[in-house]
């Protein structure tokens, strides 16, 4: 899944999503797929821990 939206100063590059991914993608095969992308989800997780949701 891709996200081509809005980018911010506190998104993850490739080469940081390429070690914390592994990490997050152990969901087993059989369980439900994700309406969202992980990459798309750790970067808002990270703007509002950089920023403190203004």
């Amino acid at each position: 899944m891709t996200f081509s939206g809005k980018t911010y100063p506190s998104d993850v590059s490739d080469k940081e999503w390429a070690l914390v991914a592994p990490y997050l993608t152990l969901l087993r095969e059989e369980a439900g797929q994700r309406e969202h992308g992980l990459h798309e989800v750790f970067n808002g997780l990270r703007y509002v821990l950089e920023t403190g949701a203004p």
